[in-house]
């Protein structure tokens, strides 16, 4: 049984491994996306993708998902925080502030899913792991600092929208661990993916129409790099990691999932480097290595006998 436990833990902290190094890529493709179409079409293409694989995979059996006599109504409130609230908030508020702040701000979403964690979930966390997320979210602000980025108090509307976003996004985490003793991640994933197929496609559809560009709805399409851009975004960004956190979230804390957030960060560095040629600075390394030791510190167990620490589960 002990073993059982030890590997499910371990294939937990890939899942969410995984997740960390989506998210971090999808900053690069969603950069592209944008090029091509508004937030809205792109969410709107994004969700439709996510929502017709799952419709594929339902239909080829690979899983299967049942909600009758679940409390399913308890998942429009996990919709509510993610999709719709933590993108809509985050795309209005990039409107007011700086991507840069943007960062800064979402960086402290593992400090916020620890105190909702505490408080309804009753999760605690210890005085070494509170110090590592601090140390994780240190390291993403130092680099944001370093590069000459601050908060401009005058994007109020923008700090204030992307702080609520940051607290939708803590949300999401928080009661997708609790509605996960009920449903399955399969079932909470396919629900996120249809809502967010739904509203996001009806708003696409609503802009058009009232712009007069129903004939353009589909143009970006046209442009290979969109469609692999919105392929990456739609199936990995949006299906995947939703299966990989939910899955997660089974079998870890929701303040340890969380600090993985971070690491997004590292790997967007990693991604501009490889792919686009942006320089690594000294900065750059220190705060990576902040962030990873940071998540190490928040995931680790010190050995009783040899002192030394040891990754949780594994």
């Amino acid at each position: 049984m002990q073993s059982i436990k030890r590997r499910d833990r371990f294939y937990a902290y890939i899942a969410v491994l995984v997740y960390a190094i989506i998210i971090g890529l999808s900053f690069l493709f969603s950069k592209v996306a944008l090029v091509y179409a508004s937030p809205v079409d792109t969410l709107a293409f994004r969700f439709a993708l996510s929502f017709a694989a799952i419709v594929f995979l339902i239909a080829a059996r690979v899983f299967r998902i049942s909600l009758k006599r679940k409390p399913w109504p308890r998942l429009l409130y996990l919709a509510l925080l993610y999709p719709l609230g933590f993108f809509l908030l985050q795309t209005f508020g990039l409107m007011h502030a700086s991507s840069a702040e943007g960062g800064m701000i979402f960086a402290t979403t593992p400090i916020l899913t620890a105190l909702l964690a505490a408080v309804f979930l009753k999760e605690s966390t210890t005085t070494r792991q509170k110090l590592s997320i601090l140390i994780s979210v240190s390291g993403v602000i130092s680099i944001f600092v370093m590069q000459g980025v601050g908060m401009d108090l005058t994007n109020a509307t923008g700090i204030l929208l992307l702080t609520v976003s940051c607290l939708a996004s803590a949300g999401y985490v928080v009661l997708s661990r609790y509605l996960l003793r009920t449903f399955t991640p399969p079932e909470v994933t396919s629900f996120m993916m249809a809502v967010g197929f739904v509203v996001f496609g009806i708003a696409s559809l609503l802009g058009h129409a009232a712009n007069g560009t129903m004939n353009r709805i589909l143009a970006p399409l046209s442009n290979p790099e969109f469609v692999w851009s919105v392929l990456f975004l739609g199936i990995l960004a949006s299906l995947a990691t939703a299966f990989s956190s939910s899955y997660a979230l089974t079998k870890l804390e929701a303040s340890k999932i969380s600090v993985f957030s971070n690491l997004s960060t590292v790997i967007s560095i990693a991604a501009g480097a490889f792919i686009l040629g942006e320089t690594v600075t000294i900065y750059h390394l220190i705060g990576s290595a902040l962030i990873i030791a940071g998540v190490i510190g928040t995931n680790a167990k010190p050995k009783t006998r040899q002192g030394s620490i040891a990754l949780e589960g594994v």
